[in-house]
């Protein structure tokens, strides 16, 4: 099983790893995507205004920009650690048993802007790249991320549940994968799409899948699988989930 979560906005600057080595990364194939797009980044660092522009950032977040100036000499860490924020804080890999710890590291993987798919053992530097970004000088990301990166999900030859964002999975979807909706209801019965809320849960539910000493190989499996952890899920068929919170 392979579980493809969502990047974040916000890393950690934490690292002592070696500095970024691509071919030391997972998924060899997509080297060339991440070469092209690691020396844009560092090549726009340069001209502060245009990477502003590019990667939507304000002058007060210009300590982003000098990241990507040092994509290649910067410290690493092991990818499921770089991430930060809601998400990756219900994940808490920090906390897993050893034996957790490594069915997460064989399971999880980052859906990246940058580097296309970053195992969770794989060691990346902080950077700043989201899906929407438009470089200068180079297709769309989901262009240049399609081709290669839709073979290589579409190829694993396992179960793939895709907890990417909605930006994220049009990088390159996932035929056939199982996709975690969250919805909340409110007293009256109704349903609303929750936003914060989302991403713990969805953090919850990668961290369920991720330590689970189970192998599910398909849609039902992973809905019988969180459902004994006490969640609503319903399944109204296909590969689609829907997590529903009670009102509070």
């Amino acid at each position: 099983m392979l579980v493809l979560l969502p990047p974040s906005e916000t890393k950690s600057p934490d690292g002592d790893g070696a500095p970024l080595d691509l071919a030391a990364l997972g998924s060899p194939e997509l080297t060339p995507v991440r070469e092209t797009l690691v020396d844009a980044l560092v090549g726009l660092a340069a001209d502060p205004p245009a990477a502003r522009a590019a990667l939507g950032l304000s002058p007060g977040q210009d300590a982003e920009i000098g990241r990507n100036a040092a994509l290649r000499t910067s410290p690493t860490t092991p990818a499921v650690q770089r991430y930060t924020g809601v998400l990756y804080d219900a994940l808490d890999v920090r906390s897993m048993t050893r034996a957790q710890r490594a069915r997460a590291d064989r399971r999880l993987a980052v859906g990246s802007a940058l580097f296309g798919l970053a195992r969770a053992t794989d060691p990346i530097p902080a950077y700043r790249l989201s899906a929407g970004a438009q470089l200068p000088g180079l297709p769309t990301l989901r262009t240049l991320w399609r081709p290669a990166l839709g073979g290589l999900l579409a190829g694993t030859g396992e179960l793939v549940v895709d907890l990417r964002s909605g930006g994220y999975q049009a990088l390159a979807p996932v035929p056939g994968a199982v996709t975690v909706d969250v919805l909340s209801q409110r007293p009256d019965g109704s349903r609303t799409v929750v936003s914060h809320a989302n991403k713990a849960h969805k953090g919850r539910v990668a961290r369920l899948l991720a330590t689970t000493t189970a192998e599910p190989d398909g849609v039902v499996r992973v809905r019988a699988l969180l459902r004994r952890a006490g969640l609503h899920v319903e399944h109204d068929g296909g590969t689609a989930l829907t997590l529903v919170l009670p009102p509070p």
